[in-house]
């Protein structure tokens, strides 16, 4: 199997919003349609996010959206905001080859850092992020706004 990342284009609006509906589904984070087309707007213009898609055959299987901010100890970081494969897909090296990919746009950027989130209860895929990245025992909390 050969999986092929590259940037999303506008031709994988459908097959987008379906990953982005299952990673949004899975994190019960309720988004509505208007979100779901100012965020493709927004992927695809590069305005302040990216997005790269796992194609196998020719078939969109997996997303990452990413950005890159400052902070006060580094000018650049990069953040994987969000990450999500079509459940056929998963086990198969799709969700490592597009942390690899994006690995590769912050190691370009020069970032001083490449980190992600996930959920405590979200096992599978932290038997991944065991592997190639590092827990450093962070909790995160919400203000609500």
């Amino acid at each position: 199997m050969t999986i092929n990342i590259q940037p999303l284009t506008p031709d994988d609006r459908a097959a987008w919003e379906v990953l982005a509906r299952g990673y949004k589904e899975f994190y019960k984070t309720p988004t509505t349609d208007a979100e779901y087309a100012a965020a493709w707007s927004r992927l695809l213009a590069q305005d302040g996010v990216h997005g790269l898609a796992a194609r196998v055959d020719g078939r969109l299987v997996g997303l990452a959206h990413y950005l890159f901010h400052t902070s006060v100890w580094a000018t650049t970081n990069c953040y994987l905001q969000d990450l999500f494969t079509l459940h056929a897909a998963r086990g198969k090296g799709v969700a490592r080859a597009l942390i690899e990919a994006v690995a590769a746009q912050a190691r370009q950027r020069k970032a001083a850092r490449y980190y992600w989130l996930t959920q405590e209860h979200n096992a599978v895929a932290r038997v991944l992020y065991n592997k190639v990245g590092k827990y450093q025992g962070f909790i995160r909390y919400d203000y609500p706004l």
